[in-house]
Protein backbone atom coordinates (compact mmCIF):
# COMPACT_ATOMS: atom_id res chain seq x y z
CA UNK A 1 0.00 0.00 0.00
CA UNK A 2 1.42 3.32 -1.10
CA UNK A 3 1.34 6.31 1.21
CA UNK A 4 2.02 9.91 0.38
CA UNK A 5 4.15 12.15 2.50
CA UNK A 6 1.78 15.02 1.73
CA UNK A 7 -1.21 13.29 3.32
CA UNK A 8 -1.84 14.21 6.96
CA UNK A 9 -4.69 13.96 9.46
CA UNK A 10 -3.83 17.46 10.63
CA UNK A 11 -5.26 20.42 8.78
CA UNK A 12 -4.38 24.02 9.53
CA UNK A 13 -7.41 26.26 9.51
CA UNK A 14 -6.97 29.86 8.43
CA UNK A 15 -7.43 32.07 11.46
CA UNK A 16 -8.96 35.50 11.79
CA UNK A 17 -6.98 38.70 11.85
CA UNK A 18 -5.99 39.98 15.27
CA UNK A 19 -8.24 42.92 16.23
CA UNK A 20 -6.82 46.36 16.84
CA UNK A 21 -5.88 47.06 20.43
CA UNK A 22 -8.64 48.53 22.59
CA UNK A 23 -6.23 50.98 24.24
CA UNK A 24 -5.08 53.56 21.65
CA UNK A 25 -2.01 54.41 23.80
CA UNK A 26 -0.79 50.81 24.07
CA UNK A 27 1.63 51.06 21.11
CA UNK A 28 2.93 54.39 22.35
CA UNK A 29 3.59 53.00 25.83
CA UNK A 30 5.34 49.96 24.34
CA UNK A 31 7.74 52.29 22.54
CA UNK A 32 8.21 54.35 25.70
CA UNK A 33 9.25 51.29 27.70
CA UNK A 34 12.07 50.64 25.25
CA UNK A 35 13.27 54.23 25.56
CA UNK A 36 15.33 55.54 28.46
CA UNK A 37 13.95 58.85 29.71
CA UNK A 38 15.58 61.43 31.96
CA UNK A 39 14.30 62.73 35.30
CA UNK A 40 12.67 65.79 33.73
CA UNK A 41 10.44 63.58 31.56
CA UNK A 42 9.09 61.83 34.66
CA UNK A 43 8.78 65.11 36.57
CA UNK A 44 6.70 66.76 33.84
CA UNK A 45 4.46 63.70 33.55
CA UNK A 46 3.95 63.57 37.33
CA UNK A 47 3.12 67.29 37.49
CA UNK A 48 0.57 66.77 34.69
CA UNK A 49 -1.14 64.05 36.77
CA UNK A 50 -0.23 61.29 34.33
CA UNK A 51 -0.86 58.15 36.38
CA UNK A 52 0.99 55.90 33.94
CA UNK A 53 4.20 57.96 34.25
CA UNK A 54 3.74 58.16 38.04
CA UNK A 55 3.54 54.36 38.17
CA UNK A 56 6.66 54.05 36.02
CA UNK A 57 8.53 56.42 38.34
CA UNK A 58 7.51 54.44 41.44
CA UNK A 59 8.61 51.24 39.70
CA UNK A 60 12.04 52.83 39.18
CA UNK A 61 12.16 53.75 42.88
CA UNK A 62 11.35 50.16 43.87
CA UNK A 63 13.97 48.72 41.53
CA UNK A 64 17.21 47.36 42.99
CA UNK A 65 19.21 47.96 39.80
CA UNK A 66 21.98 50.51 40.30
CA UNK A 67 21.15 52.32 37.05
CA UNK A 68 17.49 52.62 38.08
CA UNK A 69 18.44 53.84 41.55
CA UNK A 70 20.52 56.69 40.14
CA UNK A 71 17.62 57.87 37.97
CA UNK A 72 15.16 57.32 40.84
CA UNK A 73 17.13 59.64 43.13
CA UNK A 74 17.13 62.32 40.42
CA UNK A 75 13.34 62.00 40.11
CA UNK A 76 12.86 62.27 43.89
CA UNK A 77 15.06 65.36 44.10
CA UNK A 78 13.14 66.96 41.22
CA UNK A 79 9.80 66.22 42.92
CA UNK A 80 10.76 67.45 46.40
CA UNK A 81 9.88 71.14 45.80
CA UNK A 82 6.34 70.08 44.85
CA UNK A 83 5.83 67.67 47.78
CA UNK A 84 4.69 68.03 51.39
CA UNK A 85 1.20 69.44 50.79
CA UNK A 86 -0.86 66.38 51.66
CA UNK A 87 -2.55 64.84 54.69
CA UNK A 88 -0.79 61.51 55.25
CA UNK A 89 -2.90 58.86 56.96
CA UNK A 90 -1.66 55.45 58.07
CA UNK A 91 -4.26 52.68 58.33
CA UNK A 92 -3.55 49.42 60.10
CA UNK A 93 -5.28 46.52 61.82
CA UNK A 94 -5.18 42.76 61.98
CA UNK A 95 -5.73 40.78 58.75
CA UNK A 96 -9.45 40.35 58.14
CA UNK A 97 -10.49 43.54 59.92
CA UNK A 98 -11.59 45.04 56.59
CA UNK A 99 -8.86 47.58 55.81
CA UNK A 100 -9.28 47.49 52.03
CA UNK A 101 -13.09 47.67 52.23
CA UNK A 102 -12.85 50.57 54.67
CA UNK A 103 -10.35 52.44 52.48
CA UNK A 104 -12.54 52.04 49.42
CA UNK A 105 -15.67 53.21 51.26
CA UNK A 106 -14.03 56.24 52.89
CA UNK A 107 -11.88 57.01 49.86
CA UNK A 108 -14.82 56.99 47.45
CA UNK A 109 -16.74 59.35 49.74
CA UNK A 110 -13.81 61.79 49.80
CA UNK A 111 -13.08 61.81 46.06
CA UNK A 112 -16.75 61.92 45.07
CA UNK A 113 -18.31 64.27 47.63
CA UNK A 114 -15.33 66.44 48.62
CA UNK A 115 -13.44 66.29 45.29
CA UNK A 116 -10.28 65.17 47.06
CA UNK A 117 -7.40 63.64 45.12
CA UNK A 118 -6.47 60.43 46.90
CA UNK A 119 -3.43 58.18 46.54
CA UNK A 120 -3.54 54.79 48.26
CA UNK A 121 -0.24 53.05 48.86
CA UNK A 122 -1.48 49.56 49.64
CA UNK A 123 1.27 47.38 51.02
CA UNK A 124 0.68 43.72 50.18
CA UNK A 125 2.25 40.72 51.88
CA UNK A 126 5.01 39.34 49.66
CA UNK A 127 5.34 35.92 48.14
CA UNK A 128 8.32 34.13 49.70
CA UNK A 129 9.31 32.86 46.24
CA UNK A 130 8.67 35.68 43.77
CA UNK A 131 8.74 38.59 46.30
CA UNK A 132 5.64 39.94 44.54
CA UNK A 133 2.29 41.03 45.97
CA UNK A 134 -0.11 38.33 47.11
CA UNK A 135 -3.43 40.08 47.76
CA UNK A 136 -3.59 42.62 44.92
CA UNK A 137 -5.41 45.48 46.63
CA UNK A 138 -6.04 47.24 43.33
CA UNK A 139 -8.41 44.47 42.27
CA UNK A 140 -10.09 44.53 45.69
CA UNK A 141 -10.82 48.28 45.44
CA UNK A 142 -12.21 48.21 41.92
CA UNK A 143 -14.75 51.01 42.40
CA UNK A 144 -12.20 53.41 43.88
CA UNK A 145 -9.47 52.38 41.43
CA UNK A 146 -11.64 53.43 38.48
CA UNK A 147 -12.28 56.94 39.84
CA UNK A 148 -10.40 59.73 38.05
CA UNK A 149 -9.31 61.37 41.34
CA UNK A 150 -7.94 58.18 42.91
CA UNK A 151 -4.66 56.38 42.42
CA UNK A 152 -3.97 52.98 43.98
CA UNK A 153 -0.49 51.55 44.06
CA UNK A 154 -0.11 48.03 45.49
CA UNK A 155 3.48 47.30 46.48
CA UNK A 156 4.99 44.13 47.95
CA UNK A 157 6.32 44.48 51.49
CA UNK A 158 9.27 42.30 50.39
CA UNK A 159 9.93 41.13 53.91
CA UNK A 160 10.14 44.65 55.32
CA UNK A 161 9.38 44.89 59.02
CA UNK A 162 6.49 47.10 60.03
CA UNK A 163 4.34 45.89 57.16
CA UNK A 164 5.48 48.59 54.75
CA UNK A 165 7.36 48.59 51.50
CA UNK A 166 10.93 49.86 51.77
CA UNK A 167 10.29 52.66 49.28
CA UNK A 168 6.98 53.93 50.69
CA UNK A 169 8.49 57.23 51.88
CA UNK A 170 9.77 58.03 48.40
CA UNK A 171 6.45 57.00 46.83
CA UNK A 172 4.67 59.51 49.10
CA UNK A 173 6.87 62.31 47.74
CA UNK A 174 6.01 61.42 44.13
CA UNK A 175 2.28 61.17 44.87
CA UNK A 176 2.31 64.57 46.56
CA UNK A 177 4.10 66.08 43.57
CA UNK A 178 1.36 64.58 41.39
CA UNK A 179 -1.17 66.70 43.28
CA UNK A 180 -2.70 64.11 45.60
CA UNK A 181 -3.77 65.96 48.74
CA UNK A 182 -4.64 62.78 50.65
CA UNK A 183 -2.25 59.84 51.04
CA UNK A 184 -3.49 56.59 52.59
CA UNK A 185 -0.82 54.08 53.60
CA UNK A 186 -2.40 50.67 54.19
CA UNK A 187 -0.19 48.23 56.07
CA UNK A 188 -0.06 44.45 56.01
CA UNK A 189 -1.24 44.40 59.63
CA UNK A 190 1.07 41.57 60.61
CA UNK A 191 1.74 42.95 64.08
CA UNK A 192 5.49 43.35 63.77
CA UNK A 193 6.77 46.92 64.16
CA UNK A 194 4.03 49.22 62.90
CA UNK A 195 6.06 52.14 64.25
CA UNK A 196 7.55 52.29 60.75
CA UNK A 197 4.18 53.48 59.42
CA UNK A 198 3.64 55.79 62.38
CA UNK A 199 6.93 57.51 61.60
CA UNK A 200 5.92 58.53 58.08
CA UNK A 201 2.30 59.68 58.43
CA UNK A 202 0.49 62.58 60.09
CA UNK A 203 -2.44 60.55 61.38
CA UNK A 204 -2.43 56.93 62.56
CA UNK A 205 -5.70 55.02 62.40
CA UNK A 206 -6.26 51.59 63.95
CA UNK A 207 -9.13 49.38 62.80
CA UNK A 208 -10.48 46.94 65.38
CA UNK A 209 -13.03 44.14 65.48
CA UNK A 210 -15.62 43.64 68.20
CA UNK A 211 -15.37 40.36 70.10
CA UNK A 212 -12.18 39.17 68.40
CA UNK A 213 -10.42 38.72 71.74
CA UNK A 214 -6.92 39.71 72.80
CA UNK A 215 -5.52 36.44 71.50
CA UNK A 216 -6.46 37.49 67.94
CA UNK A 217 -5.43 41.11 68.41
CA UNK A 218 -1.99 40.66 69.93
CA UNK A 219 -0.78 43.87 68.30
CA UNK A 220 -3.44 45.91 70.08
CA UNK A 221 -1.63 47.22 73.17
CA UNK A 222 1.45 48.62 71.45
CA UNK A 223 -0.43 50.17 68.54
CA UNK A 224 -3.23 51.56 70.70
CA UNK A 225 -0.62 53.74 72.40
CA UNK A 226 0.34 55.19 69.02
CA UNK A 227 -3.12 55.44 67.44
CA UNK A 228 -4.78 58.82 66.93
CA UNK A 229 -8.11 57.10 66.31
CA UNK A 230 -9.57 53.66 67.01
CA UNK A 231 -12.37 52.48 64.76
CA UNK A 232 -14.56 49.49 65.50
CA UNK A 233 -15.25 48.23 62.00
CA UNK A 234 -18.07 45.96 60.81
CA UNK A 235 -20.52 47.64 63.21
CA UNK A 236 -23.62 46.40 61.44
CA UNK A 237 -26.33 43.76 61.71
CA UNK A 238 -26.04 41.39 64.64
CA UNK A 239 -22.57 42.73 65.36
CA UNK A 240 -23.70 46.31 66.03
CA UNK A 241 -24.42 45.85 69.74
CA UNK A 242 -21.08 44.07 70.26
CA UNK A 243 -19.35 46.97 68.51
CA UNK A 244 -20.98 49.50 70.84
CA UNK A 245 -19.83 47.55 73.90
CA UNK A 246 -16.32 47.26 72.46
CA UNK A 247 -16.20 51.00 71.84
CA UNK A 248 -17.05 51.71 75.49
CA UNK A 249 -14.33 49.31 76.64
CA UNK A 250 -11.72 50.97 74.42
CA UNK A 251 -12.74 54.47 75.56
CA UNK A 252 -12.21 53.37 79.18
CA UNK A 253 -8.89 51.72 78.33
CA UNK A 254 -7.57 54.83 76.55
CA UNK A 255 -8.01 56.88 79.74
CA UNK A 256 -5.32 54.71 81.34
CA UNK A 257 -2.75 55.56 78.67
CA UNK A 258 -0.37 58.52 79.09
CA UNK A 259 -1.07 61.66 77.08
CA UNK A 260 0.61 61.46 73.64
CA UNK A 261 3.14 64.12 72.50
CA UNK A 262 0.45 65.71 70.31
CA UNK A 263 -1.79 66.29 73.38
CA UNK A 264 -4.59 64.87 71.25
CA UNK A 265 -6.81 62.41 73.13
CA UNK A 266 -7.30 59.41 70.80
CA UNK A 267 -10.87 59.24 69.52
CA UNK A 268 -13.00 56.13 69.03
CA UNK A 269 -15.72 55.61 66.43
CA UNK A 270 -18.00 52.95 64.98
CA UNK A 271 -18.06 52.18 61.30
CA UNK A 272 -19.64 49.88 58.76
CA UNK A 273 -17.77 49.94 55.48
CA UNK A 274 -20.49 47.84 53.83
CA UNK A 275 -23.33 50.15 54.89
CA UNK A 276 -21.14 53.29 54.65
CA UNK A 277 -22.12 54.41 58.14
CA UNK A 278 -19.84 56.41 60.44
CA UNK A 279 -17.60 57.58 57.59
CA UNK A 280 -18.56 61.26 57.82
CA UNK A 281 -17.87 61.30 61.58
CA UNK A 282 -14.46 59.71 61.00
CA UNK A 283 -13.51 62.27 58.34
CA UNK A 284 -14.63 65.15 60.59
CA UNK A 285 -12.52 63.81 63.47
CA UNK A 286 -9.51 63.55 61.15
CA UNK A 287 -9.91 67.20 60.22
CA UNK A 288 -10.28 68.13 63.90
CA UNK A 289 -6.96 66.41 64.56
CA UNK A 290 -5.31 68.23 61.66
CA UNK A 291 -6.51 71.63 62.89
CA UNK A 292 -5.54 70.81 66.49
CA UNK A 293 -1.98 69.67 65.75
CA UNK A 294 -1.31 72.51 63.31
CA UNK A 295 -2.47 75.01 65.93
CA UNK A 296 -0.14 73.66 68.64
CA UNK A 297 2.77 73.12 66.22
CA UNK A 298 2.97 69.33 66.64
CA UNK A 299 2.12 68.69 62.97
CA UNK A 300 5.15 70.63 61.71
CA UNK A 301 7.47 69.23 64.39
CA UNK A 302 6.52 65.68 63.46
CA UNK A 303 7.19 66.35 59.77
CA UNK A 304 10.73 67.50 60.70
CA UNK A 305 11.28 64.36 62.77
CA UNK A 306 10.05 62.24 59.86
CA UNK A 307 12.67 63.79 57.58
CA UNK A 308 15.45 62.95 60.07
CA UNK A 309 14.17 59.40 60.44
CA UNK A 310 14.11 59.09 56.66
CA UNK A 311 17.80 60.06 56.64
CA UNK A 312 18.71 57.28 59.07
CA UNK A 313 16.67 54.65 57.24
CA UNK A 314 18.03 55.71 53.85
CA UNK A 315 21.59 55.53 55.17
CA UNK A 316 21.03 52.01 56.53
CA UNK A 317 19.50 50.86 53.24
CA UNK A 318 22.33 52.33 51.16
CA UNK A 319 25.02 50.75 53.34
CA UNK A 320 23.23 47.42 53.18
CA UNK A 321 22.85 47.65 49.40
CA UNK A 322 26.49 48.63 48.92
CA UNK A 323 27.59 45.73 51.09
CA UNK A 324 25.50 43.24 49.09
CA UNK A 325 26.79 44.69 45.81
CA UNK A 326 30.41 44.07 46.83
CA UNK A 327 31.45 40.67 45.42
CA UNK A 328 34.48 40.35 47.69
CA UNK A 329 32.36 41.03 50.79
CA UNK A 330 29.83 38.46 49.68
CA UNK A 331 32.56 35.85 49.28
CA UNK A 332 33.91 36.66 52.74
CA UNK A 333 30.37 36.55 54.15
CA UNK A 334 29.75 33.11 52.65
CA UNK A 335 33.04 31.83 54.07
CA UNK A 336 32.18 33.11 57.53
CA UNK A 337 28.73 31.53 57.31
CA UNK A 338 30.39 28.16 56.77
CA UNK A 339 32.55 28.77 59.85
CA UNK A 340 29.44 29.65 61.88
CA UNK A 341 27.75 26.40 60.80
CA UNK A 342 30.88 24.49 61.80
CA UNK A 343 30.89 26.42 65.12
CA UNK A 344 34.39 27.75 64.46
CA UNK A 345 33.26 31.35 65.02
CA UNK A 346 30.29 33.00 66.72
CA UNK A 347 27.76 34.99 64.65
CA UNK A 348 28.66 38.11 66.66
CA UNK A 349 32.38 37.78 66.01
CA UNK A 350 31.69 37.08 62.32
CA UNK A 351 29.61 40.26 62.10
CA UNK A 352 32.48 42.26 63.61
CA UNK A 353 34.95 40.73 61.13
CA UNK A 354 32.66 41.61 58.22
CA UNK A 355 32.19 45.16 59.48
CA UNK A 356 35.90 45.79 59.86
CA UNK A 357 36.60 44.29 56.43
CA UNK A 358 33.90 46.49 54.88
CA UNK A 359 35.36 49.62 56.54
CA UNK A 360 38.81 48.79 55.17
CA UNK A 361 37.41 48.36 51.66
CA UNK A 362 35.61 51.70 51.90
CA UNK A 363 38.87 53.40 52.90
CA UNK A 364 40.65 51.97 49.86
CA UNK A 365 37.80 52.87 47.48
Amino acid sequence: MKTSKNISALKVQQGVEAPETINPRAKERKKQKATRFNADYYLQGILKHDRAILSQAITLIESTLTSDQILAQEIIEACLPYAGNSFRIGITGVPGVGKSTFIEALGYLLVEKYAKRLAVLAIDPSSARSKGSILGDKTRMEKLANHANAYIRPSPSSGSLGGIAQKTRESIILCEAAGYDLIFVETVGVGQSETAVHSMVDFFLLLMLAGAGDELQGIKRGIMEMADMLIINKADGDNYQKARIAKTEYVNALHLFPKPPSNWGPETALCSSIESTGLMEIWNLMNDYLDFTKANGFFYQKRKEQDLQALNISLENKLHHRFLADTAMQEKSNALKEQIIQQKISPYQAAEVLLQSFIERLKKA
